[in-house]
């Protein structure tokens, strides 16, 4: 049975809400309400239950992304102010129960200054990363891809395998000396490997007015250089307002590494970390959609362009 096939069934369901329940009355809150199931994709599913003390929702992942389970009790317990804290985890069946997040900064994009907001939010995110810096084992041994400069070489030619016999693959593997070289130079970077969201966009940061910002949604997330979250973070910007909206919420991420090195090493070494994450995210693309899917297309075809942001290139390249 696929995914979605044992997680519509009633007996899974019914296996589910028992243990949500469980969980429920060991922390003393009462659910109110009927559990309903808003997401059921490939890559997983999520139920959601009202409780006296708001929604709750149990998360069950697919097992290429069942490392998330594991991921959340380490993140709040290192990073506690920045992530949901999961009121319980099942590791053995995949189940995490989160509290609601409340409203994403997606949500609120009409009422707040992208760039401004930004500016405040992504030196949060870089802290973050800072703190788990020291943990990289621990995120490994969850499961969580190893996209670390040394492996990526490896990675690139998974990534071009997974789009073979298209124009863009043939573009892309002739240019794999040059990719290989970044990695070269990222291997000594200034900043040490770290946790990449790895889709840092405005709708995986909750950001209510009165609530600290919480950062939202790791199973996209890998082990690579830090700065590789700003391909989707600062690329989301560039889309929206151009070029040169990136430079101060940029600016003020690369701030939390200022000890590490001049200011105009780190932009160098951000544009090359982000130039390399794109086959990270063909490569994470191919385990959701599958490799014959334009995403992936899209995110390999991206390592062309001549901007170290650009998600992608319309239009696709002839496949």
């Amino acid at each position: 049975m696929t995914g979605v096939e044992v997680w519509s069934s009633p007996e899974w369901r019914t296996l589910a809400v028992s243990w949500l329940d469980e969980q429920l009355a060991a922390a003393g809150i009462e659910r109110t309400g009927d559990v309903t199931q808003p997401h059921l994709e490939r890559w997983g599913t999520a139920l959601r239950a009202p409780t006296s003390r708001g929604p709750m929702w149990l998360k069950a992942p697919g097992p290429a992304t069942a490392f998330e389970v594991g991921l959340y009790p380490l993140l709040a317990r290192v990073t506690p102010e920045w992530v949901l804290p999961p009121l319980a985890a099942d590791v053995g069946r995949g189940w995490i129960l989160l509290p609601d997040g409340g409203i994403t900064l997606g949500d609120r994009l009409g009422e707040l200054d992208l760039v401004e907001t930004l500016v405040k939010v992504l030196p949060q995110y870089g802290q973050f990363q800072r703190d788990l810096t020291p943990h990289v084992g621990s995120l490994l041994s969850f499961g969580i891809a190893d996209m670390r400069p040394e492996v990526m070489p490896r990675r690139f030619d998974e990534a071009v395998a997974t789009v073979r016999a298209t124009e863009t693959a043939r573009r892309v593997a002739a240019m794999r000396d040059t990719f290989v070289s970044w990695c070269e130079e990222l291997e000594t970077a200034a900043a040490a490997p770290s946790l990449d969201h790895n889709d840092l966009h405005p709708w995986n940061i909750f950001h209510a007015a009165t609530e600290p910002v919480r950062f939202y949604d790791w199973g996209d997330s890998v082990v690579a250089h830090p700065f590789a979250s700003m391909l989707v973070a600062l690329g989301f910007v560039r889309e929206q307002l151009g070029d040169d909206a990136i430079l101060r919420p940029r600016d003020a991420y690369l701030e939390v590494f200022s000890d590490l090195a001049p200011h105009g090493e780190l932009v160098a070494e951000m544009e090359l970390a982000c130039r390399v994450a794109k086959i990270a995210r063909v490569l994470t693309w191919a385990r959701a959609v599958g490799g014959r899917a334009d995403e992936p297309l899209r995110s390999l075809e991206a390592l062309l362009a001549d901007s170290s942001l650009a998600l992608s290139l319309e239009p696709v390249v002839a496949k």
